[in-house]
């Protein structure tokens, strides 16, 4: 509900700023930004239907794999289209219940997200240190209930925050100096005592990043010992293999959050958090399906049969 400003009117839109140093290139940006959305959503996408399609993959660190990249798919499909429209047609404006509806489902599908690589680092540490009981530990009910719980923590856990944004008062400036509804921005912009949704809000974001983030380190600390005490070279390589892509793309993400939440106060914070965002938004989920179908044999080897059966079929 758009909430009153101090005059006695209301607040029935905000305006996102978007990138305005680069204004003049809109269409060029708009070019950009469209091919990369589009490879994006067609990688992820290619990525689940192999998955779907091969029953060698129908295992528990791809079934994690193909939730990931439809979570990918629905991550980058909530921000880059009003983007797009931005840097196309210049409507910078979003209505109220758009804006926060935009701002739940990005910081709920972000939270999800971090409880998804914790999961998967459990996977991994499963199937490296106690692989004789990985296929009982692992089984299909068992990934479903935490793909479940991975949804079902982030639901309330984000909930409490935006609603409370929602209910502050709204007046004077409402102009968001970003692409997209940012929680944290939008708590800045009113004009309301904010002190304690702010601290709400920052102690969502730091219970989910720290469990999150504690969970993957105490996983790969225990792989890693693991893989040191293997006997061969060959086994280690084997080992460090199989979870060498979520490295990769755990570091891009927890990187881009660290940089965006962590970083020291400074006059140009506002444009770099932007850059950094669109890291997360655009680059991230363009080069997860690249990184897990170039360094990943099986995702790779079922790919190129899905493209000969194409072929043959023609």
């Amino acid at each position: 509900m758009p909430m009153e400003m101090g005059n006695g009117t209301t607040v029935q839109e905000f305006i996102l700023e978007g990138f305005p140093a680069s204004q003049h290139l809109g269409n060029v940006l708009f070019l950009v930004h469209l091919l990369a959305y589009l490879a994006s959503i067609a990688g992820n996408a290619v990525i689940v239907t192999i998955i779907c399609a091969d029953s060698r993959l129908h295992t528990p660190m791809y079934f994690f794999l193909s939730i990931f990249s439809f979570f990918e798919c629905c991550f980058t499909s909530t921000v880059i289209p009003k983007l797009l429209v931005i840097f196309l047609l210049g409507r910078q404006t979003i209505s109220f219940p758009a804006c926060f509806i935009q701002a739940f489902v990005t910081v709920f599908l972000g939270a999800a997200g971090f409880f998804l690589i914790a999961v998967m680092s459990l996977d991994r540490y499963v199937a490296i240190c106690k692989p004789l009981h990985y296929p009982t530990i692992m089984s299909l009910k068992t990934c479903f209930l935490l793909v479940t719980a991975c949804f079902a923590l982030a639901f309330p856990l984000i909930t409490s925050p935006v609603v409370k944004v929602s209910q502050l008062s709204f007046c004077g400036r409402h102009v968001i100096p970003h692409f997209f509804c940012d929680l944290a921005l939008l708590i800045h912009l009113s004009c309301s005592d904010s002190s304690s949704t702010e601290r709400l809000a920052f102690v969502v974001a730091s219970v989910i990043l720290l469990t999150s983030l504690i969970i993957t380190i105490i996983a790969y600390s225990n792989i890693v010992v693991t893989i040191v005490r293997l006997p061969s070279a060959k086994e280690k390589k084997k080992a460090f293999s199989t979870c060498s892509s979520h490295l990769i793309v755990l570091s891009l993400m927890y990187g881009s959050s660290v940089f965006i939440y962590v970083k020291p106060k400074q006059t140009n914070r506002l444009d770099s958090s932007r850059e950094a965002a669109l890291v997360t938004t655009v680059v991230t989920p363009l080069l997860n399906p690249v990184i897990y179908t170039l360094r990943n044999k099986q995702v790779h080897q079922a790919l190129r049969e899905t493209i000969c059966r194409m072929k043959i079929s023609r």
